[in-house]
């Protein structure tokens, strides 16, 4: 037994482990050493650029992640880096614009209100950073998120979503206009909740929503409401101002004056389905043939891409009904509320504290805007007429009552517990953009919402309304004629009532009792600009449109003393303001062409002045408006002596355009008897005499005053009298010859048109002889004159006199040495070779005249080649070959006595240029004379 244990024991031996002692290893135990290499990739292993990331190293990928997490501060940290990534990398907004507005705008309804304000400060950085047309397709999920943020149950995230309306209406007011169809809703549903299905409309009036009231809200009901409606106010401004400019039809005047007095324009729709078939022809016109507007009203057929029921709400009385029958009886119950609180703090019911004014102001704007919704003019009649039949009364009870309106100053007193929750109201409720209301813009607001209530004169209709149309009146008539300087804002809004007034009352005393208000106010000093162009506008558009359709308008005093007063503040005003002398300009035409009485009388005082060469309206203004006034022209009733010297003034200064200047003497031609047009009166605008004084000053170019001082001038522009040139020419700029020459074409071609010739060139003739036959120096410009007006007027049956032949050929020869010497511009030397060759050709013996003139021994030796240069010219002439050939003896004696002076053996190339025209003309002469001979 003991040999089996101890052979046992040796085939399995347990080995004695000792402290301290390392293990021994297993006979089995496998080697599990290796040895490794680093293989180094730097490109492969590089990480992927993600691009610009924070200072916390995240990207744009990142921060929109975080905007998931459960957690508040996370996801307001992840808004505030995006708005500093985004800040820094301008370009990603444009790259993530999908991505950021989507999720940007799923935090308009989460629940922790950092998180709200984060997201509407990065939204408004956004809107100020991507156009409309940019974030156009992502709107409508920013709109379905506003509607979910209106609609909340959270009183604060529906006071956050007017944050986000805000801005939304700051950047993009025309897209949010588009959804007005559930937007419009929104509202309502933030101030008030349907009646329960069982208690519908009750006979009071009141429409299917109640008003509601929350303890939960940091403002009271009534600022809240106050916030509500402004917001309103403003989207149904944007809803307005951005409609389609082929719907808005009716046009706007300055600031929103006189909107709905004007007639309107009907689009035209045609359905070319209905005549795929037809065999008839059909014509479609537009503007009656007159030149089509940049916005055209025709549209071939309906667009089909219109959003469902937009055309519907923006232009139907009916869905405007609608909506305005569920909330005009909602805006009526807020204001009895905020008038009920008033009344317990003061006895006067005409005095509002500020947030009831604001609130009242605020009604009256959605009242106007609710008006304007529908564009066409027949649409907004009938709803005119439905606001008539249904809140007359009311707004006659809780507006009208205490009108006009004041402010009622209330004594804060502060509570050092309660300030906390006062600033918490006035950040809420807005005061700085509901509180500061004016009592005259309530006012003046009031009115024209009550105006529009007024139905067109009648008596029964005017008696009913007397009792507080008369109140606006007098309101009117106070504020006008108080002698305050009012804005133009406010004058807008009152000239509007004005014009609405006069338009519908239709009584000549609301007219000139009115008009008088209107007229104190524009006869006040140191007016504003836009002030004083309003007024301006204001009567300007009432004359000359309601003119002929109100025979009270035709008739009031006071129009036409303001009618008469233009010409005096044309005059008053000069170049001070350009653009208003237009629009003075733009009534005075029109009534000076309906032949306004006092119009014209004032016109005809103030004629001098007005066309006063040197400081008058007619030389001082722009080129429109100068164009008026020689238009006007056709209307006035005379024309004396001192306005046509004042007129010729004008065309020969140079201060208006040649082709105006032309126009002009058209004007006094036709005015004139001696044109043809005969005349019913017995008082002709034009005398006789005065007329061809005109046309003879205006030929000439410069008065008597003028070429008197002339005559004793040492300018460097006057060339010295000699044998070639007997006159001494007073050479005037290019501009000055050029203007003056085509005033010279247009005055012959009147003189040309008279009836008897002869006695219109004995007429010129005599005021030649006595004007200019004494001078010593003329004009290089006159001379040219007398040279193409001569020929033109001549009568083949009348002689000219000796005087007149010789100083036209003094003319002549002066301006063919002046010829050679030009070197300015090709169009002036036509100009004056024309004249010359005109007088030469056409006058009997003016050429044999200048001939006999032209004697060599008389000239000295710098003289003799310009000589021998008019000869070549006359000879190269063909049409003036015949005439120099008739005087051939003088030609040839002039010849002989210029080769006898050079008579060496050597000749100057200009006598070998002459002698050659000399032959080549003789030779062709003596030819025509065989031919004549053998025929």
């Amino acid at each position: 037994m003991k040999a089996k244990k101890q052979k046992r024991q040796g085939d399995f031996q347990k080995i004695q482990l000792k402290v301290g002692k390392k293990k021994p290893k297993a006979e089995n135990a496998t080697n599990v050493n290796f040895k490794s290499k680093a293989i180094h990739l730097p490109e492969q292993l590089k990480h992927a650029d993600s691009g610009p990331t924070t200072h916390r190293q995240l990207d744009i990928k990142d921060l929109l992640s975080k905007l998931h997490h459960i957690n508040s501060n996370i996801k307001q940290g992840a808004l505030v880096g995006l708005r500093v990534l985004l800040s820094a990398q301008p370009t990603l907004i444009e790259l993530h614009a999908s991505a950021v507005l989507s999720e940007v705008a799923a935090l308009f309804t989460d629940k922790d209100g950092s998180v709200r304000a984060a997201a509407v400060r990065l939204l408004r950085f956004i809107a100020q950073c991507i156009s409309a047309e940019r974030v156009a397709p992502f709107f409508p999920l920013l709109s379905a998120h506003l509607t979910c943020a209106m609609t909340h149950i959270s009183e604060a995230i529906q006071e956050d979503a007017l944050r986000v309306l805000d801005v939304l209406l700051e950047h993009y007011p025309g897209l949010l206009s588009q959804r007005h169809t559930v937007l419009l809703t929104n509202f309502l549903e933030l101030i008030s909740q349907k009646r329960k299905a069982g208690t519908g409309q009750d006979k009071s009036g009141k429409g299917g929503f109640a008003l509601t009231i929350s303890t939960n809200r940091s403002v009271t009901a009534q600022q809240w409401r106050l916030t509500v409606l402004l917001r309103l106010g403003s989207f149904l401004q944007a809803v307005v101002e951005e409609r389609p400019l082929e719907e808005g039809v009716t046009s706007m005047i300055g600031l929103g004056m006189w909107a709905g007095e004007k007639g309107s324009v009907t689009s035209v729709d045609v359905s070319w389905e209905e005549h795929v078939f037809g065999k008839g022809r059909i014509q479609v016109f537009e503007n009656s043939g007159a030149v089509p507007t940049s916005h055209s009203t025709y549209r071939l057929r309906p667009d089909s891409k219109a959003v469902a029921g937009m055309n519907k709400e923006l232009c139907s009385a009916e869905t405007v009904q609608g909506f305005a029958g569920t909330l005009v009886p909602l805006m009526l119950e807020i204001w009895v509320e905020a008038a009920g609180g008033d009344r317990v703090q003061t006895d006067s019911g005409h005095l509002l504290s500020a947030e009831a004014m604001a609130l009242m102001f605020q009604i009256l704007t959605i009242l106007q805007l609710l008006r304007r919704l529908t564009p066409q003019r027949d649409q907004q009649d009938i709803l005119d007429a439905w606001f008539r039949n249904s809140y007359l009364t009311d707004f006659k009870h809780h507006f009208m009552k205490n009108f006009p309106y004041g402010l009622l100053e209330v004594a804060r007193h502060r509570k050092k517990a309660d300030g906390k929750r006062i600033r918490q109201q006035q950040v809420a409720a807005g005061t700085v953009a509901g509180g500061n209301v004016e009592p005259l813009a309530l006012n003046v607001t009031l009115c024209q919402v009550m105006v529009t209530l007024s139905l067109r004169g009648q008596d029964h209709v005017e008696a009913e309304d007397a009792d507080w149309l008369g109140p606006i009146r007098g309101f009117i008539r106070e504020t006008l004629s108080s002698g305050g300087k009012l804005s133009s804002k406010h004058l807008a809004a009152l000239l509007e009532v004005v014009w609405r007034m006069i338009v519908t009352q239709r009584s000549r005393v609301v007219t000139d009792d009115l008009l008088q208000a209107v007229y104190v106010q524009y006869q006040q000093r140191n007016l504003a600009v836009s002030v004083r162009t309003l007024l301006l506008h204001f009567f300007s558009q009432l004359y000359i449109q309601e003119h002929q359709n109100h025979p009270h308008i035709a008739r009031s005093r006071i129009l036409a003393r303001w009618l008469a007063s233009l010409p005096v503040q044309l005059v008053q005003l000069g170049s001070r303001n350009p653009q208003l002398s237009a629009q003075l300009l733009e009534t005075i035409h029109p009534a000076a062409a309906r032949g306004n009485k006092d119009l014209l009388q004032s016109l005809q005082k103030n004629a001098c002045n007005i066309y006063d060469p040197q400081e008058g309206s007619v030389v001082v203004l722009p080129v429109d408006s100068q164009k008026r006034l020689v238009q006007i022209l056709h209307f006035l009733p005379t024309f004396p002596a001192e306005l046509l010297a004042c007129l010729s003034q004008v065309c020969n200064t140079g201060r208006v355009s040649a082709s105006l200047a032309t126009m002009l003497v058209r004007t006094i031609h036709l005015r004139s008897p001696l044109s043809g047009w005969s005349s019913s009166s017995q008082d002709v605008p034009v005398k006789d005499v005065d007329y061809l004084s005109f046309c003879f000053t205006t030929l000439t170019g410069f008065s008597s005053e003028m070429l008197q001082a002339l005559q004793d001038t040492d300018e460097d522009g006057l060339m010295p009298s000699s044998t070639l040139s007997p006159l001494s020419v007073f050479t005037t700029t290019l501009e000055q010859f050029l203007h003056h020459w085509d005033v010279v074409e247009e005055v012959c071609h009147c003189l040309d048109s008279l009836g008897s010739r002869a006695q219109c060139f004995d007429v010129i003739q005599n005021a030649i002889i006595k004007n200019l036959c004494g001078l010593v120096v003329v004009p290089d410009c006159v001379c040219a004159a007398i040279l193409r007006c001569v020929p033109r007027l001549l009568d083949v049956n009348f002689l000219p006199s000796d005087t007149l032949l010789h100083f036209l050929s003094d003319c002549c020869l002066s301006m063919l040495s002046l010829l050679l010497q030009l070197e300015q511009s090709a169009r002036k030397r036509d100009a004056v070779w024309e004249a010359c060759f005109a007088a030469l050709s056409t006058v009997p013996r003016l050429l044999r005249l200048v001939l006999q003139s032209l004697h060599v021994g008389d000239l000295c030796e710098e003289e003799l080649p310009v000589l021998a240069q008019i000869l070549s010219l006359l000879l190269q002439h063909t049409q003036l070959r015949n005439h120099m050939m008739a005087n051939a003896s003088l030609l040839q004696h002039i010849i002989q006595d210029l080769t006898h002076f050079y008579g060496g053996e050597t000749r100057e190339q200009w006598l070998t240029d002459l002698l050659y025209c000399y032959s080549v003309t003789l030779s062709g002469h003596r030819a025509n004379m065989g031919m004549r001979d053998i025929y």
